[in-house]
């Protein structure tokens, strides 16, 4: 069976763990526990009629205290970039180490997550801005890990690309 490890990588506090928590055993907790270091899940998907494990590492955020370690992405096939829809700083943090992760582990397939979508009404981010992301034809889904919309999508999406490579 083929493997393919693939990293969750964003602020802090964006609904990484949550997105693989959802995915990897169907819940979601209130509760926010912060991630120390990287948790590392695994799950194995259908696609077009091959099995692929995906080892999914589910790296802390970052924040102003903390950078992530790029040591973590190496031997990564692919990415999420996560971004709490409800904090625009977010997603400059997200561009950021976008940037950081090309840097480490060169251009690989990523989709840039735009997490919370369940809260729509305190959404900061302006449709220019995710406008001007799909111009550089980045995949962009909009995910909330609380009611499940977009996850299944966003790990199937990346799953198919990894197989393209």
């Amino acid at each position: 069976m083929l493997q393919k490890k693939v990293c969750m990588v964003g602020a802090f506090a964006t609904g990484k763990t949550s997105l693989v928590l959802r995915y990897v055993h169907s819940i979601f907790s209130e509760k926010y526990l912060t991630t120390v270091g990287v948790k590392i899940d695994r799950k194995t998907v259908n696609v077009n009629n091959k099995e692929l494990n995906l080892i999914v590492w589910d790296i802390h955020g970052e924040d102003d205290f903390q950078k992530v370690r790029m040591s973590y992405l190496r031997g990564s096939s692919g990415y999420f970039l996560v971004v709490d829809g409800t904090r625009s700083e977010t997603l400059e943090k997200a561009l950021e180490l976008q940037n950081r992760v090309e840097e480490v582990i060169g251009q690989v397939p990523f989709i840039l997550v735009l997490n919370k979508w369940d809260l729509q009404d305190e959404w900061e981010i302006e449709t220019v801005k995710i406008d001007e992301l799909l111009q550089k034809e980045w995949n962009i889904v909009k995910t909330s890990a609380k009611n499940g919309i977009g996850v299944e999508e966003i790990f199937q999406t990346l799953a198919i690309k990894l197989l393209e490579e």
